[in-house]
């Protein structure tokens, strides 16, 4: 966020929980990007405060939230202490949630998996009106195609991102066994180690796809420890995330820091991603322009 918006936030999150009774004595910014994810301490809650406009999906994680913990899931409870709702203050949608303090080493890949398929099978159990996956791709779509939204985008990389999405959705669309309900990007910035075992966090990219939708933001070991997956098919997916992740890095109003740098690491990924499937034509006819600029990606 801005630094005036941030301040802003800083002090809604801390407002809100003070005035439901919550001890606040100092508050630590977490996370900082479109929303902020703050700790309040000593009360040890984790406020996730949201601009307004962002409050239906502010409610709809509350929601899934409260249905998987009723189904015993591995994802980070509400706090127990205040009603599990989102609240409203100064043009912000606040959540409040128990803070876990991250314990132990990075979460294996086999560990990661079974916490992974855990989370599924609890999915499973619940009804939830949630958007399918080809929505996400949707809604890149339209930042893609319209040269307003993206103004800064090539017509090489605008092209060759939008017949990626269109081209990737298809193919998964017809090559899935199936869809269920998905956590939406259980990646390891969305898994914590905690002293309860792995609690997956961010529950508001739910939807509904194939499990290989999942499975390709996970670490790429992850999936070979999950039985039944299609390796194929999670190649496709994962090009399709960074394609997807690429789109919203050209929006106009993307806020993500360090934008410049994540605009041409995800074109880069996508590329890498698409020659692993053996699916990048974009080679034979020369590589996009932004695709060229020296900066090599991250991980």
């Amino acid at each position: 966020m801005e630094p005036r918006d941030l301040r802003r936030a800083v002090e809604a999150g801390r407002a809100t929980a003070a005035e439901l009774g919550l001890q606040v004595d100092d508050v630590i910014v977490v996370h900082d990007s479109d929303r902020v994810v703050l700790r309040l301490v000593p009360c040890e809650v984790l406020a996730r405060v949201a601009p307004s406009e962002q409050l239906a999906d502010s409610e709809f994680e509350v929601e899934v939230a409260r249905r998987l913990t009723d189904v015993d899931a591995p994802v980070a409870e509400l706090e127990p202490r205040v009603d599990p709702r989102v609240y409203v203050r100064d043009a912000f949608a606040i959540s409040l949630w128990s803070y876990y303090e991250p314990v132990g080493p990075e979460i294996a890949p086999a560990d990661y998996a079974d916490v992974l398929m855990r989370h599924h099978a609890a999915l499973h159990q619940i009804d939830l009106g949630a958007p399918h996956f080809t929505d996400r791709v949707a809604g890149a779509l339209r930042e893609v195609n319209d040269r307003e939204r993206s103004p800064e985008l090539s017509d090489a990389d605008r092209e060759f991102l939008s017949t990626t999405l269109s081209g990737l959705t298809a193919a998964i669309s017809i090559g899935s066994g199936g869809d269920q309900l998905l956590h939406g990007e259980p990646h390891p910035g969305n898994l914590l180690n905690t002293r309860r075992g792995p609690l997956f966090v961010d529950l508001a990219t739910c939807c509904r796809g194939p499990v290989e939708f999942d499975l390709a933001h996970a670490p790429e070991d992850v999936g070979r420890h999950y039985a039944g997956a299609d390796h194929d098919l999670i190649h496709q997916c994962r090009a399709l995330g960074w394609a997807i992740f690429s789109a919203w890095r050209w929006r106009r109003d993307d806020h993500m820091p360090d934008r410049a740098h994540r605009r041409v690491e995800g074109l880069k990924r996508v590329h890498a991603a698409l020659d692993r499937c053996g699916l990048d034509r974009t080679r034979d006819r020369g590589r996009s322009r932004t695709g060229e600029r020296g900066v090599r990606p991250s991980g």
